[in-house]
């Protein structure tokens, strides 16, 4: 019987290609190269003519990079599962709502974690808009927040540690392709 953390995810080879799934605990202890996916919601604030970003605070539930800012949600795939419903089931999952969600790119990196743990990832990045506070799943979020991106840069560049590694290369590298 396949206990409810048993998650398998796609493996990714050549050519981003899936060539079979694994444990999601597995993946991350071996570093396998493995799809994920991060969603990004914005809203345009009209009072001060910003837009602003829907962050989380990762949960202390979570077997790495718990209580660390990161985009609004982020998740991988499951089996026979597409790179969009992810997306949106994420969303769900974490946020509590769903909204229109474009894909935007799509990277890959590989990080090693303070808890032993590796993070090698293709990564698909997603944009929404939304305009209503999340109700949050406790057992995913601890916190959330809107930010602006000018708050985000400064607080990043001050707290880097408080940010999940797959958040910072995205703000940091790809910020551009959001095209929010």
């Amino acid at each position: 019987m396949m206990k409810k953390k048993d998650i398998f995810i796609p493996l990714i080879g050549k050519k981003n290609k899936i060539i079979g799934f694994e444990k999601k605990e597995k993946v991350h202890i071996k570093g396998l190269l493995h799809s994920a996916v991060s969603v990004f919601i914005f809203k345009y604030n009209p009072k001060d003519n910003n837009i602003l970003l829907m962050l989380q605070k990762r949960s202390s539930k979570k077997y790495h990079s718990s209580l660390l800012w990161t985009n609004t949600c982020c998740s991988h795939p499951k089996k026979n599962e597409s790179i969009l419903k992810a997306a949106h089931r994420c969303l769900i999952e974490e946020m509590g709502f769903d909204c229109f969600l474009k894909k935007k790119f799509c990277f890959t990196y590989y990080e090693l974690l303070n808890n032993g743990l590796i993070e090698y990832e293709l990564d698909h990045v997603f944009i929404g808009y939304y305009a209503y506070p999340p109700i949050i799943n406790s057992k995913e979020v601890d916190k959330w927040k809107w930010i602006t991106l000018k708050k985000l840069i400064i607080d990043m560049y001050l707290y880097p540690n408080s940010y999940t590694i797959w958040f910072k290369i995205i703000i940091n590298k790809y910020l551009k392709k959001l095209n929010f």
